[in-house]
């Protein structure tokens, strides 16, 4: 699959604001929805889910990747992913999710968020330009 275009794009912002009506925050407040696009088209979201003990909340975009793999192995490849959140406020990814998606996004996967001045669209690249690689073996 190549990159989405501005249609396929609107479509995973809105599966991601979908996601974003099943979050879980009670503490925050702050609702958040993820949805990936695969490389064999298939479209996965994700929401996030907040714990009292606040270092146990799981952000909507790890969700949905360990939902993904969860229901359908880790053979496939991330091509685009859309942030959204029901609060109206720019969130781009935390770090900790950058990371785990670096593991699983094609080169040329972009992703889409929430912006200061709206919809912020770049190459997953430029938000992750120095992620953690591991060069040994695989693992399945």
């Amino acid at each position: 699959m190549s990159n989405p275009d501005s249609a396929q794009l609107d479509r995973l912002r809105d599966a991601a604001q979908q996601a974003a009506q099943n979050a879980y925050a009670p503490y925050s407040r702050f609702y958040v929805g993820a949805a990936l696009l695969f490389d064999d088209g298939q479209i996965v979201t994700g929401c996030n889910v907040e714990n009292m003990s606040y270092g146990l909340t799981s952000c909507a975009e790890r969700n949905a990747l360990f939902r993904a793999i969860s229901e359908h192995g880790p053979g496939r490849k991330i091509v685009a992913i859309a942030v959204t959140n029901r609060n109206g406020a720019a969130s781009p990814p935390c770090g900790a999710c950058r990371q785990v998606m670096s593991e699983f996004v094609t080169p040329g996967a972009v992703i889409t968020f929430p912006g200061d001045h709206g919809p912020e669209t770049l190459p997953f690249a430029e938000i992750l330009p120095f992620s953690f690689h591991f060069e040994g073996p695989a693992t399945k």
